[in-house]
């Protein structure tokens, strides 16, 4: 197999509405801004987000995410509206390849989404390109993805995708709430992952 870091993965992805793009430096405010305005679903979902971060801690994250992305560690994703030229881009949220074991080669999807884009598919848009991207380009034998059995909403991207249930681990971790239980989806060879809205 190829040395991961050898492989060369294209800058950007783009979807019907979206533009993926791995972090970059001077991100951390765009992004910092939109955990801002999803703060108080976020904190329910993702312990990243407890305490709430600076712009500096978002722009530090960008910058060590950007690496990973460059030495193929994991592949975190940005998501932006697909604008005219000139004007400039608008956050959607973040996704991205993660848990990554090249030996498989195995990734899981994981996403959040900037709480005005919350309801309007995007997550599932990118979700399905991330899939097909890891199918297609990097030749993944297993995606998955995991979720809080609690947030119907993050579970509901994974079956509309063709995801299947493999199980939920119970007390599988803890979060800012207590323990957690993890439903674990995935698919283990490429489905047509069109986006439903």
């Amino acid at each position: 197999m190829t040395e991961p870091i050898l492989l060369n993965l294209p800058e950007q992805l783009h979807t019907e509405r979206l533009t993926l793009r791995p972090p970059r430096p001077g991100d951390g405010a765009a992004v910092n801004a939109a955990v801002l305005e999803s703060l108080e679903g976020l904190q329910r979902w993702m312990p990243w987000s407890v305490p709430t971060p600076t712009v500096e801690q978002s722009e530090v994250w960008c910058r060590r995410a950007g690496a990973d992305f460059l030495a193929r560690k994991q592949l975190p994703l940005l998501l932006f509206l697909r604008e005219s030229a000139g004007e400039p881009a608008t956050f959607v949220g973040s996704s991205g390849l993660h848990r990554v074991d090249w030996e498989v080669p195995r990734f899981e999807v994981g996403y959040w989404v900037r709480r005005r884009f919350e309801g309007q598919g995007y997550v599932t848009e990118a979700a399905a390109a991330i899939t097909r991207f890891a199918f297609e380009t990097l030749g993944a034998r297993r995606v998955e993805i995991r979720t809080d059995d609690r947030n119907e909403r993050s579970w509901r991207v994974a079956e509309r995708l063709g995801f299947r249930l493999e199980g939920v681990l119970r007390n599988e971790c803890r979060d800012s709430h207590g323990l957690r239980d993890t439903r674990v989806y995935a698919v283990t060879e490429p489905v047509p992952v069109e986006a439903p809205r």
